[in-house]
């Protein structure tokens, strides 16, 4: 019982970053296979905010479960997973440019040339923000390469 309230504990202590299963090309919790910490990838888009997606309406694509805020937000999304799903898989596409996978979180955002951006950290989207074209070049080029590394 000890062992179970410090493991509980020690989760709460850590964020949402020590849920999200970074061995993955997408990034989900790994206790629900929620992508996007269950938010609708297509609000970012449409709302410019995150929005939780609902239980009910819900999408299984690259191995994660995706939820939506309604049924056409769901149809926009599995016409164009490359579009609304976030790049690098969810991952932070600075750590990717420095060669690491590490998870964005859903509340740590950008939509910059249509295409959505999750960040570990907000001076990691200051820093993007700043200048995209080279973060993304630089991530771009190492992005095969972990991509490969990750579970398949």
């Amino acid at each position: 019982m000890i062992g179970l309230l410090a493991a509980v504990a020690a989760g709460a202590a850590t964020g949402n970053r020590a849920r999200a299963a970074t061995t993955e090309r997408v990034v989900v919790d790994r206790f629900t296979g929620l992508a996007v910490g269950g938010m609708d990838p297509v609000a970012y888009f449409t709302e410019s905010r995150a929005v939780p997606g609902q239980a009910d309406i819900e999408a299984s694509l690259a191995g994660a479960v995706w939820r939506f805020r309604n049924d056409d937000n769901r149809a926009f999304f599995l016409a164009h997973p490359e579009i609304y799903g976030p790049q690098f898989g969810g991952y932070d596409p600075v750590d990717v440019a420095r060669g690491v996978t590490v998870a964005g979180r859903p509340q740590v955002w950008l939509v910059a040339g249509q295409r959505l951006y999750l960040f570990a950290r907000i001076e990691s989207r200051d820093a993007f923000a700043a200048d995209p074209a080279a973060i993304l070049q630089e991530a771009r080029a190492r992005w095969p390469h972990l991509r490969d590394a990750l579970a398949q």
